[in-house]
């Protein structure tokens, strides 16, 4: 699948136009199908709103676009990474949602020197002891959006904590990073346990194992259908009334949180974004994506918003020099709907806020996310990258 967006030119753009105009081809590599299938598919549509909104400054250069789908399968979309390289020629690929797809192209990319902005994956190898100068994360990694619990609840007075999620590379690596932090501030992880991802589809047992642990919350990580399925039975057994429910903002994302109807009323979590947000370029975003989608955008939708637009700012910065748009696209920073936001020249990774909210379920089923909390400028330590 192949979109060309052509930008009109404009008289502020003609001042810096390049001699010659260049087509920057750019790959999307996501998953449209499986388990993920639905955020591939925001993401997309928030790319694809990006070069609505940014696109039209591009004076005489174009952008193309192609699409390709790793099917959330490390060897489909390490094949489909060598197919844009090799055959379609991109300059860079935008996308990757699953941690393990991440690990498989990391050593393609390096290697062939293509950048790959990183929409979603939040492998923290990637930005840490495996990290490139040719990965650009501008989602968050998996430490980034979990450590800020820790202290928080410590400090709100929860103490004991069980943990859940599934047993693959993010899922520990999100436990890990909370459980860290919240033993540090003075926590106790009295129990937890992982379970076997995709394959998951009663949590009775798991649940039934958090209320007998004698904690006074569960900390879980859960993404996708796995996260529809966990909450609407924490609800259905009977959990809700007996123990809050803490995690990972993608819990009670807005893609699926009718579908967990009363169950995800005042569940607490914490994520790089949330449609309540209150700043003027997050008021377009949802306006926008609301008019052409008829529902709120996601977390998903804005980092392939963000994505869309370091592409678009790296292209208009660099004059029609494809080697100067591989190193601008690191130094590219920009408020947009989740807050200010830069690429940490240390890691590669994005420096940005974390938000804490809880998730408000009405009578009539509408939902909302109250913000309770916002840690500014959240930054990865190096972690063991050495950038060059």
């Amino acid at each position: 699948m192949r979109k060309t967006f052509m930008a009109s030119a404009v008289l502020a753009a003609a001042l810096t136009l390049p001699a010659q105009a260049a087509d920057y081809k750019v790959g999307l590599l996501l998953p449209y199908s499986g388990v993920y299938a639905s955020l591939g598919n925001d993401i997309t549509a928030g790319f694809n709103l990006a070069v609505e909104h940014f696109g039209k400054d591009l004076g005489d250069d174009s952008l193309t676009l192609v699409q390709e789908d790793t099917e959330v399968k490390p060897p489909v979309g390490l094949a489909k990474a060598r197919k844009l390289v090799l055959q379609d020629k991109v300059d860079a690929i935008s996308g990757i949602v699953s941690s393990g797809v991440l690990a498989a192209l990391r050593d393609f990319v390096h290697q062939t020197e293509t950048p790959l902005i990183v929409a979603n994956a939040g492998n923290d190898q990637m930005t840490g002891e495996r990290c490139s100068p040719y990965i650009i994360r501008v989602s968050f990694s998996n430490g980034q959006v979990n450590r800020p619990m820790g202290p928080w609840l410590v400090e709100k007075g929860v103490k004991k904590i069980y943990t859940l999620a599934p047993d693959y590379a993010a899922g520990h690596q999100m436990i890990e990073a909370f459980s860290k932090s919240f033993t540090e501030a003075g926590g106790e992880i009295v129990d937890g346990q992982f379970t076997p991802f995709r394959k998951t589809k009663d949590f009775g047992p798991y649940l039934t194992a958090a209320a007998a642990s004698g904690a006074d919350g569960i900390f879980v990580f859960y993404a996708g259908g796995e996260a529809i399925g966990f909450v609407k039975q924490y609800g259905e057994f009977g959990i809700n009334e007996k123990m809050p429910l803490y995690g990972s903002g993608w819990l009670t994302s807005p893609l699926y949180v009718a579908a967990e109807g009363k169950a995800a009323d005042g569940v607490i979590t914490s994520l790089n974004y949330s449609p309540s947000i209150e700043n003027p370029e997050n008021e377009r975003f949802q306006k926008d994506y609301m008019a052409t989608h008829d529902r709120p955008a996601s977390e998903y939708a804005v980092q392939g918003y963000d994505a869309g637009r370091l592409v678009i700012e790296a292209i208009k910065a660099s004059g029609g020099d494809k080697d100067a748009f591989k190193k601008n696209l690191s130094k590219v920073k920009f408020s947009g709907p989740r807050g200010p936001l830069e690429i940490d020249p240390a890691t590669n990774n994005i420096v940005q806020n974390i938000y804490i909210y809880e998730t408000k379920v009405a009578e009539d089923g509408s939902t909302s996310q109250e913000i309770l909390d916002v840690v500014e400028a959240v930054r990865d330590a190096p972690n063991g990258c050495q950038m060059n």
